[in-house]
Order: C-alpha cells, then structure tokens, then sequence
C-alpha cells in the first residue's frame, strides 16, 4: 500500500500548483518511504508516495494506459490481478508493467466504472480519463484502505490521509460535533463523517464519479445479508466446513502475493492462529511471526503465542510493552488517527507495528474481522436470547429508548452498546454549555448510521454483524486500530478474514452454525479442528484493555495534567471544566478503574480530544 492526494479544479481555471501537490503528498512519507510520483495538467494533480511490495523496479505510480489517457493512483493491493491481467491480455490490452494496479487503468477502459463489481483486494485510488476529464475514485468493499476528501471554492481535493488535505490553503479546520459524540456514542466514527466539519470519509463499498463539474456518491457494494425467509438450510456442517477451508485458503494465498518478506500477527488466539496455520500449509519456509505480551500474568498471552510460533514453526518476534509506552505514544497514536480516541491500546499496536518495521519485514497478515462474520461478541449471543420487556417496556425512559432504537436501526428492541437515551444525560453534563445549546443539531442518535433496509427482516446476528461491519469495523478495528498504526511505521497489514469471496460465502452460513448451544464461533471452530492444537480452539475468549485515563492521571504526568486543567478545558469550550473536574477527582482514586468492555473513559476522550486539537491546529468553541 501506499499514499495518495489530488486535487481536480470542477470548473478549470489555473493550472494545479505542483509544489502544493508535493507538500500535500509529502505529509503521507510514512507510508510511502520508498519512491514518489506525480503528475498534473491544467485541471488535475495527482501525487503518490510509494511503500513497494510488488514490482519492485518499474511499479511506481501514476500508472497510465496504452496512450496516457487514463492515469491512476492506488493506496492498495488487487489480489486478483493475475487472472484480471490475463483477462485484459486477451482483449488486446498491452501491459509494459508487473504491478497488480496496472490492472485498473484496463479494467476502466474496458468497463468503465462497473469494473469495480470484477476487484478483490483492499484499495482506494483515483482514476483520471483525459478524454472526458472525469475524475473516478473508490473505496474497497469493507474500508481496509482510508480515502477522504473535501470540496473548497469548487475545488475537489483528496487524500490517504487528512493531514494531507490539510495542507492545501483552501480547506478549513472545524470540529465536527457529530463525530465526536459518534465517538461517545458507539465504537467511533462512522463514515461519512471525520473529525473535520468539511471533510469526509468515502464509505466502504462506494465511488466517486465527478463529471461536467458534478460530483456522485453511489455504491457499489454492500453487506446484503439474506432476509430470514431465505436462509438455506439442510446442508451438512461438512459443507461448510471445506468450503471455508477452500476460500480461506485462496484468501491466505492472494495475501502471500509480494515480491517482499511477508509475516503475520499472532496474538494467541484462535483467528490469527489458524491465518498462521494456513499459511504454514501453503508455503513450508519459514516466516516471520509477530506478538506483543505483558508484564501482567493476567492479561500476558505469550505462552499461547509461544505454542503456536513452534506449531507452524516460524521465526518468532515478541516485545513486551511496558505501561509507560502509553504516555510516550498517546500523541504519536493521535497524529496518525487524526481523531480522539476512547482507549489507550492503540499506543500497544503502534509498538508492535515497530517491531515488525525494525525486523525488515513490510508486509503482515492479520485476524481481525472473524469476530465480526462468526459472532465472536457476547451481544450476538445475547441477541439469541432476546425476551420480551414485559412492564419495564412502558417506562418512559424504555420508551424514549426504544423510540431511538427505531430510528437508529428499524428495531425498537436491538441493544447496541449501551441505552442512547439514558447516555444522553452524561453526554450534555460532560459538554460545555455552548456547546450543549446546539446538542439537538448534532446529536449522534439524530442522524442515519446505516441503510436500515439492509437490516429489516434479517436474522439477529445478522444484523448485529452489519452494524459491526458499518460501526465498528471500517472506522475504527481498520482505520485507528489497523492502517493508521501500521503505516505510522510503513507496515502494510493484510486481512484473509475480510476477502470479498469469503464474506459473500459466509453469509450464507446458516445462523445456527455461528452460534451452536453455548458455542460462540461454532463453524469457525470446527473448521480449527484441523488445523490448531486444543488449548487455542478451547481458549476462554479474552477481551483484552489496555489502562485508561486513571492510569495516566495517577502518573502525575505533567502535559497530561496540562490539557485536563480547569484553564485548558475551559479555554477550549468544548468540554465543562467543572465536570472534567469531579471526573479527575473520582479517576485519581487508588482503587477506581473503567471497565471499558462496558463503560466509557470519559477522561482518555477529554484528554485524546485535546491532543488533537492541539496537534492538527483547532479552533476553540
């Protein structure tokens, strides 16, 4: 993967100035570090940093097509391109590179913007046709690869990262009061939105067409879950079984795809166990393994990671993460993010991402999303034990918050992180009072999250892993917790779990498969069964947090107390100063703790917040 950032003027006018788009593509270096590339005309600019992983020699971008009238730029990885070339190859294509993203600028020629439906990697490019000067970018189906823009003064600009876009003169810097109560709200921000009032995030599974000066946002793919009613049964769990192993194996292998060393993640736990185990089947040299491990015995996974490191037989790295990396890391950790932050873990993933980085190794693979596609959550399996109300439904409270659960999801009675309408009151305490005479305008629960049509009549774990998929997963598992991390130390992380085939597969999986009796991950486990030793398949599964805000108020660390002041807290308005106050008061105590599984830590968004608004420059309330 790489960086990328562009500017196309709507309505022509001068030409793109190239040192603005240098500087704009010089703020994503990290994760580019190896090369860079450029191009501009009279209405466009595009730049590129490059982190190379395939086709070392000739596969800097822009990549154009056979008369240089289609260019294009990628932050990403076609997994598929091999059979995508030689599909193009037999159309008469000519291709003067080995890159898998020479494959798009074809692909368009040949389909134009319904290529897309033909992609599987992980992506976000730009796709310029100098013949109709119309400018087409995407986003890949699940939002692995972050891709933002702005409009200014009819001024189309976009980049990898914000920080980029932040660079050109005409975009202004506002909060986004909506993204920041998102991030109260639910597991974080929720694109379209980010941190930036005028800048937003292109959704996962969506484009951008602009063309003749208009610009249309549309998808092209998307979660679709079968309604209850068409759910297949009747299949053996046998079926199952060897169709997953045939995709998951197919994803592993697309992933192994670079002309780099390529390593994987093992946290000991299940998903990236088997993702270890697969890749041990498909290759037998030895690879690089990757863990973080802990001080404290109770929440150290080493020996799991140990037995799975000598099971696949890999050349294994760990790093033991000591608690005052958090205070060291929290800044670098928001400057990458480009956002607050609800816990602290992320300061362990960028140290990880480090020990990948200082070991030669450019590429990972990577668990995450198995959770989200089998249930790994308890509230899928509460979801399978919903029971009706009874009186507590005809309490006011329970039905303001069954009347927002309507709004938010089509479904008064799905519980999803907690009751919005009792929240409510701490979030307007823990606002300032400017900020709580506009909370009706910006209140999270008062604008659309989801398509509620793509959750109406679908099974509950269903539903809940689309909301997963929308409200966990692209905004946050992948993009403050997953690239933002990685690439702060130009790592590309890959992800077999999240292979476009392999989820159009698992949708079809039977409910009753995901969760089996009292069995969390049923298919996936049995699946497993041929690959992984008993104690990881068994393994109690861990939720693992990393220490909050009251371990760093009970540090005393001087720039923490700084931006948790009274004066600092006022100044800014965002916040009560008052609140912020009795909140440090109850943190500080020697025997208070958040359990964040459940709650939030207040005080690690108060305190992230001001990181950011100091490190990005933004204006006070």
């Amino acid at each position: 993967m790489c960086g990328i950032t562009g500017i196309f003027n709507l309505s022509g006018g001068p030409g793109i100035d190239k040192e603005l788009i240098e500087a704009m593509t010089n703020t994503l270096v990290h994760r580019g570090p190896d090369d860079s590339g450029f191009y501009s005309d009279d209405v466009l600019g595009f730049g590129f940093r490059r982190l190379s992983i395939i086709d070392l020699t000739s596969g800097n971008q822009p990549i154009y097509n056979e008369d240089r009238s289609v260019i294009v730029v990628c932050n990403g990885e076609i997994f598929n391109y091999k059979e995508l070339r030689q599909l193009l190859e037999s159309k008469g294509h000519c291709f003067y590179t080995h890159c898998d993203i020479e494959v798009l600028v074809h692909l368009y020629e040949e389909y134009g913007a319904e290529f897309l439906s033909k992609l599987n990697g992980q992506f976000a490019f730009a796709v310029y046709d100098r013949k109709s000067r119309s400018l087409l970018l995407a986003r890949d189906h699940v939002g692995i690869a972050p891709l933002f823009y702005t409009v200014a003064d009819n001024v189309f600009i976009f980049g990898s990262e914000i920080k980029a876009i932040l660079k050109h003169p005409l975009v202004k810097r506002e909060v986004d009061l909506t993204a920041l109560d998102q991030i109260f709200s639910f597991p974080g921000i929720v694109s379209p939105r980010t941190m930036f009032r005028h800048i937003s995030s292109l959704k996962p599974g969506h484009y951008i067409l602009i063309q003749n000066g208009k610009i249309e946002v549309k998808a092209y793919w998307d979660l679709d879950y079968p309604h209850e009613s068409e759910i297949e049964v009747g299949k053996p769990e046998s079926y199952y079984i060897e169709k997953l192993d045939e995709l998951f194996t197919r994803s592993v292998q697309y992933r192994l795809q670079a002309d780099v060393p390529v390593g994987f993640y093992l946290s000991g736990g299940m998903d990236s166990s088997l993702t270890a185990s697969v890749i041990r089947k498909l290759h037998s040299e030895k690879r690089h393994s990757f863990s973080i491990g802990f001080r404290q015995a109770d929440i150290d996974e080493r020996k799991y990671q140990q037995l799975m490191a000598n099971t696949v037989g890999s050349v294994h790295h760990d790093v033991v993460f000591d608690w005052h990396g958090i205070s060291n890391r929290l800044k670098r950790v928001i400057y990458h993010a480009e956002m607050p932050l609800k816990e602290s873990y992320d300061t362990c993933s960028l140290t990880l991402s480090e020990l990948v980085r200082n070991n030669g190794i450019k590429v990972v693979l990577t668990g995450e999303g198995s959770d989200e596609l089998f249930a790994g959550y308890v509230g899928y399996r509460f979801d399978m034990q919903r029971s009706d109300w009874g009186e507590e439904a005809y309490s006011v409270e329970m039905m303001m918050e069954r009347e927002i659960r309507e709004k938010l999801w089509g479904d008064p009675d799905f519980f999803y992180e907690r009751n919005q309408y009792e929240f409510r009151e701490t979030k307007q305490a823990i606002y300032s009072q400017r900020v709580n005479e506009s909370f009706r305008e910006f209140d999270s629960v008062n604008h659309e999250l989801v398509d509620r049509s793509k959750l109406a009549g679908r099974h509950p774990i269903h539903q809940r892993s689309y909301i997963d998929f929308k409200l966990r997963i692209a905004d946050h598992l992948l993009a403050d917790h997953g690239d933002r991390v990685a690439y702060a130390n130009s790592v590309e992380a890959r992800y077999p779990f999240l292979d476009v085939e392999f989820i159009d597969f698992v949708k079809t999986i039977p409910p009753n498969l995901m969760i089996k009796g009292s069995v969390e991950k049923y298919i996936l486990k049995r699946l497993s069964e041929k690959y992984l030793p008993e104690q990881i398949i068994n393994r109690e599964k861990f939720a693992f947090v990393a220490p909050g805000s009251p371990y760093l108020i009970r540090q005393n660390i001087e720039w923490v107390n700084d931006l948790l002041s009274y004066q600092t807290v006022k100044k800014q308005g965002y916040f009560n100063p008052d609140t912020v106050e009795r909140l440090k008061k109850m943190y500080s105590g020697d025997n208070f703790n958040v359990n964040q599984t459940f709650e939030n830590d207040l005080l690690m968004i108060v305190l992230t917040f001001g990181i950011f608004l100091e490190l990005f420059d933004m204006p006070g309330n």
